[in-house]
């Protein structure tokens, strides 16, 4: 498969050759077993001059296992291994390789790298094993970026979304979209050559398949409007609870975490600073914060607390704030949620087991009871959500800034077409605009996309033309 040129100019520096690498694929700590990975021209060969099996390794068949020791340059062992052999193209960069399974104590870990050092691998660059796995066409680049979102994944809604974009699946709605939007840049330009040979070409107007460039942009704006939510899934949210000391913060974050984290007293002001812990609520994970009870104090700790409460507060993608059901709304109250309108906010009216029946914007609560929780864990998600139809739904969403921004940019080359288009200006004004934006979906996965649209064009020629 080809590959954009500039991307592999701009990296051949350093992550363009395809020297022996190695690297710890698992993290530095004392566990059972950790994983050394290695990969590149000649890796099996040299990685053989420091197994204990040579012969067995080298000709080993791909995915296979074989079990041995790491040795040193004088024949000394190191660790006992199983070493998972990969001959190119089957293996995850597209060339011969081996991952090493050894004990995972540290100083058997950096033994064994030092040793691969000495026989010749270099230390592998940070993702440069996927980046060859692109640069082989093993990958394109909404796979590769989806290996990291499938490491940090916090919730298993996230992990779901990774998988689908590492199994292929917005790769695949890239290329149906550029497939349509090829065919009307077919079209187009096929139309406008037509025209040239007829001396016409100032009076050509309108859009050819115009349906087409439709549907392209309908499932171009899905994408788009896929971001915030993956963002969501992948980042998380911040959410502040608040309220006046004393109003139950405390109780509603234990609650929420299912653990006694925040120490809970009836005396007001227990709480001096924040205190955080990170759940997931309905797959959306959220960083919950317990805050300082939010009053006029003489307290030297506890306005420190209370200015540490309003700069979370500044931050927070999603406030709390409770009311004390049995105190009722008071003065402080109201005046915080008048000037916090606007904000992401969701009102809870507490201790509903003593006080009276909440008013109709608060959500009814009793962090002593756990009464309404399931009603605030809705209306959290609800609130952090974005409404999104059953088709964007099912629509395979972007993930990262770089693919938001090509995305975007696509999104405005078509809408500026099919604005054009409503204008009845020329098609050689709109013809580029959708080659801009094919040529965009190609750097979204990383292809070469000229070719594309000269076979689709051709093929729409008669036989003896």
């Amino acid at each position: 498969m080809n590959r954009v040129n500039d991307s592999a100019a701009i990296t051949s520096a350093t992550y363009g050759d395809d020297a022996p690498i190695a690297a710890l694929a698992t993290p530095l700590a004392e566990t059972a077993l950790a994983l050394i990975r290695s990969s590149g021209k000649d890796a099996l060969a040299l990685l053989s001059t420091v197994f204990s099996r040579p012969k067995q390794l080298l000709t080993a068949k791909g995915n296979s296992v074989i079990h041995g020791w790491i040795v040193d340059s004088n024949g000394q062992r190191i660790d006992e291994t199983l070493v998972s052999v990969y001959h190119a193209p089957r293996s995850y960069t597209g060339e011969d390789g081996a991952d090493i399974s050894c004990h995972g104590g540290i100083a058997t870990i950096r033994s064994i790298l030092r040793v691969l050092r000495g026989a010749g691998f270099r230390e592998a660059l940070p993702g440069e094993f996927t980046f060859r796995a692109f640069m082989n066409g093993k990958l394109d680049l909404t796979r590769a970026e989806s290996v990291m979102e499938l490491v940090s994944a916090k919730t298993e809604c996230a992990r779901e979304h990774a998988v689908n974009r590492l199994a292929g699946g917005l790769e695949q709605e890239i290329h149906d979209i550029k497939r349509l939007l090829v065919q009307v840049l077919a079209g187009t330009e096929l139309f406008l050559d037509y025209s040239e040979d007829e001396g016409g070409a100032e009076e050509v107007a309108g859009l050819p398949d115009r349906l087409l460039a439709e549907e392209a942009l309908s499932r171009i704006r899905a994408l788009a409007t896929s971001y915030c939510m993956e963002k969501l899934y992948h980042d998380g949210a911040l959410v502040v609870i608040a309220g006046r000391p004393n109003a139950g913060k405390s109780s509603l974050f234990n609650m929420l975490i299912k653990e006694e984290r925040s120490i809970v007293t009836d005396v007001p002001g227990t709480t001096r600073d924040w205190v955080e812990s990170f759940i997931s609520i309905e797959n959306i994970p959220i960083r919950l914060v317990d805050t300082a009870g939010l009053c006029a104090s003489s307290d030297t700790l506890e306005q420190l607390g209370i200015e540490r409460s309003l700069n979370l507060l500044a931050a927070a993608d999603l406030i709390l704030y409770l009311v004390d059901g049995v105190v009722g709304l008071t003065a402080e109250d109201t005046a915080f949620l008048r000037d916090h309108a606007g904000r992401p906010l969701i009102a809870v009216w507490n201790k509903t087991d003593r006080a009276s029946s909440a008013p109709d914007d608060y959500i009814a609560s009793s962090a002593k009871t756990g009464a309404g929780l399931n009603a605030l864990c809705a209306t959290i998600a609800a609130t952090l959500s974005l409404p999104a139809s059953d088709a964007q739904a099912k629509t395979i969403g972007i993930a990262t800034e770089r693919q938001k921004a090509c995305i975007d940019a696509v999104l405005s080359a078509l809408e500026e077409a099919l604005s054009l288009a409503d204008q009845q200006e020329p098609l050689d004004i709109i013809a580029p605009l959708f080659r801009d934006a094919v040529n965009t979906l190609g750097e979204l996965t990383g292809e070469v996309s000229t070719a594309d649209i000269l076979d689709v064009m051709f093929s729409r020629f008669c036989v003896g033309k």
